[in-house]
């Protein structure tokens, strides 16, 4: 492990009050101490841990900034190491001061996540916590928040933990027996064998399980904004975002490809997709475009089918075309019948305008008419909802309709759920593994084999709190970190 010291800005940029400089490494209070004056004779080495010192920051030309350090002894900081933090006025000039002072001094930038990555390094979290870290900057939810620390506080290691050190004890007493094969001694009870693997590969099921919760928890439901071109789709991603995300034109295929932002509704995060219009076309672009429509189409856990109610022709195409896109039995639709703000300029059958007494029975009917196609069709809609996304009519409908089906805000805050595809993958393979040795027990399979397969399902088990891992996996991880974390 490097034993160099690294430094970083540790709270975002831009204009602010207050900004955190960190610094960490076994010649981080030295470095410090030479661009720092307080009024106190001792160095910064000497400080108690915890404790805070008032001064002025300096370079060759005088007095860069008026600051606060705070002071982290080893092994009782954030990484394990001497550390500092330094917190100064929010000015980019000053930030950018002292850090080049820092440098200058001894130290060197840090890299993404390098804090947190000698935090796991120097034992003071395993792997898993140490991406909880990353989870909670970036949770927006109260959801996401409690899951994160439920994680981070060590939640899910433990009961890694605890699986593998049944594991662990089976497998050496397994090894035992091959040491003394000759002789024929069994020292692991099969029988208490077979009951820790159903109860360890009902406990991994369960947590394979939770991922599709955990996975929305973190990253939000994904909710695709479908149907034929020029429906309003893109004006209705713009109404629920309340800005203008995604272009909006009278053209026909305007939306060439998806365009994707989260909204928190009432708790739960919803991730929505704006795809591009389904229509029969040569142009190359927007067939591409029409591909991945269908792509996020079948990823999503919810479809907002919508059609337009001055182009009621269209309703049984889109409806069809949809209906051979999804997996009803895991997909859930919304139908949403835009523009009904413009019923008004609609003709009669006979001559003239609608009347506005009648827009309320002629969406009903049109709302029937769509049910009764939709459930022809094989199509089991939640809701139809008439709407007008260009007037912002219907908003809190589809707000509610989506926050009814898939809210997670009751979700048990003492349950540990996977929410990181990492794991979810370890887990899977640990499965497997647990499986083959389950039924290597019923076939009475030789035990170097069993063996084999018990140290596979550890060795899974083990990557995931990095009890098992490699530079190249931790490089991964932390990249995705961001600088000062």
């Amino acid at each position: 492990m490097e034993q160099d010291t690294i430094c970083a800005l540790a709270t975002p940029n831009g204009s602010g009050a207050i900004a955190i400089i960190r610094v960490s490494g076994k010649d981080s209070l030295e470095i410090t101490d030479k661009i720092f004056k307080s009024g106190r004779n001792d160095s910064l080495k000497a400080a108690e841990g915890y404790s805070v010192r008032y001064g002025t920051i300096f370079n060759e030309e005088g007095v860069v900034d008026q600051v606060l350090i705070t002071v982290f002894h080893s092994p009782a900081s954030y990484t394990g190491e001497d550390s500092v933090e330094i917190s100064c006025h929010c000015s980019p000039f000053i930030i950018k001061e002292i850090l080049s002072l820092l440098v200058k001094n001894g130290a060197r930038m840090a890299l993404a996540g390098e804090f947190t990555q000698r935090a796991f390094l120097n034992g003071k979290m395993d792997l898993a916590q140490a991406e909880a870290v990353a989870d909670l900057i970036a949770s927006e939810t109260a959801s996401a928040h409690r899951v994160a620390i439920s994680q981070m506080r060590g939640g899910f290691s433990s009961e890694l933990s605890a699986m593998r050190a049944n594991l662990l004890e089976i497998v050496a007493l397994m090894e035992l027996e091959l040491d003394f094969s000759e002789e024929e001694v069994e020292f692991a009870d099969r029988t208490h064998l077979r009951s820790l693997l159903d109860e360890t590969l009902a406990h991994i099921g369960e947590l394979i399980s939770g991922f599709k919760l955990g996975n929305v928890i973190k990253n939000g439901v994904p909710v695709a904004i479908a149907g034929a071109t020029n429906t309003g789709k893109s004006t209705l991603l713009n109404a629920i975002l309340g800005e203008e995300r995604a272009i909006v034109s009278p053209i026909h295929g305007t939306t060439r490809d998806y365009i994707e932002d989260t909204v928190n509704i009432d708790g739960t995060l919803f991730r929505f997709i704006d795809t591009a219009g389904i229509r029969t076309t040569h142009e190359t672009l927007e067939t591409i475009g029409i591909e991945r429509t269908f792509e996020k189409i079948r990823e999503a856990s919810v479809v907002l089918l919508m059609l337009d109610v001055t182009r009621p022709d269209n309703f049984d195409d889109s409806i069809n075309t949809l209906t051979l896109k999804i997996d009803p039995s895991q997909q859930q639709v919304i139908i949403l019948i835009n523009k009904c703000d413009l019923i008004l300029d609609l003709p009669k059958s006979g001559k003239g305008l609608i009347d506005p007494d009648d827009i309320d029975p002629i969406l009903g009917k049109y709302v029937e008419n769509v049910s009764e196609y939709a459930t022809s069709a094989g199509l089991s809609p939640i809701a139809i909802i008439p709407i007008s996304a260009g007037k912002h009519l219907g908003l809190d409908s589809i707000k509610k309709t989506l926050h009814s089906i898939c809210s997670v805000g009751a979700t048990n805050s003492n349950s540990v759920l996977v929410t990181n595809l990492r794991h979810f993958e370890a887990l899977q393979n640990a499965h497997s593994a647990l499986t083959r040795v389950a039924e290597g027990l019923e076939s009475t399979l030789p035990t170097d084999l069993l063996t084999q397969d018990l140290r596979e399902a550890l060795h899974h088990l083990g990557t995931i709190t990095g009890a098992i891992t490699t530079d190249e996996v931790l490089g991964e991880i932390f990249s995705r970190f961001c600088i000062g974390k």
